[in-house]
């Protein structure tokens, strides 16, 4: 399947899929803490980017990335996008609420694709359970990982943000 004739058919679908460039995989639901944390994701960047060129989309929205189309939790673009639009093209920083179905895929293959992906300067991976996560992000050349915790302060330069991580 082509990602041309998997947007096609994912339209004709009543769940929403990622396609990995293979296979679509249905989206399923999430759990309360999920929810929670998303909805604090999306409060918090929103009021920090109103009146700024870049956005804030909720999983909603879908992101072309190195050949496959995904659902993250939450993404950041910086370009306009057409109020029809249901793929973005170029997300500037991306999110994902980690859960243990979802986790190894999260760390792995979306972070290679997010990583492939010119557009993406941050992947930013939140966990549920504590106030923790793993940040990716360029510099230069490299694609460099950090582990944050606690009272932490997630740096978003790239979209003039800094969030901190107990708001989430």
């Amino acid at each position: 399947m082509t990602v041309a004739a998997f947007l096609d058919w994912e339209e004709r679908q009543e769940l929403r899929h990622e396609f990995d460039g293979f296979t679509p995989t249905a989206m399923t639901g999430g759990t309360a803490a999920h929810g929670a944390i998303l909805r604090n994701l999306i409060i918090a960047l929103g009021t920090r980017l109103r009146g700024k060129p870049c956005q804030v989309f909720p999983s909603d929205v879908k992101i072309a990335v190195a050949g496959s189309i995904r659902y993250p939790d939450a993404f950041v673009v910086c370009s306009p996008v057409a109020p029809g639009a249901t793929v973005v093209t170029d997300p500037t920083v991306v999110f994902e609420v980690l859960s243990p179905s979802t986790a190894s895929v999260d760390y792995t293959v979306k972070n290679e694709e997010y990583r492939d992906t010119p557009s993406i300067q941050r992947y930013v991976m939140a966990a549920q359970d504590r106030q923790a996560g793993t940040v990716f992000a360029r510099h230069g050349d490299d694609w460099v990982g950090h582990v944050v915790s606690g009272d932490v302060i997630l740096a978003m330069p790239e979209i003039g943000v800094e969030l901190p991580l107990a708001e989430l």
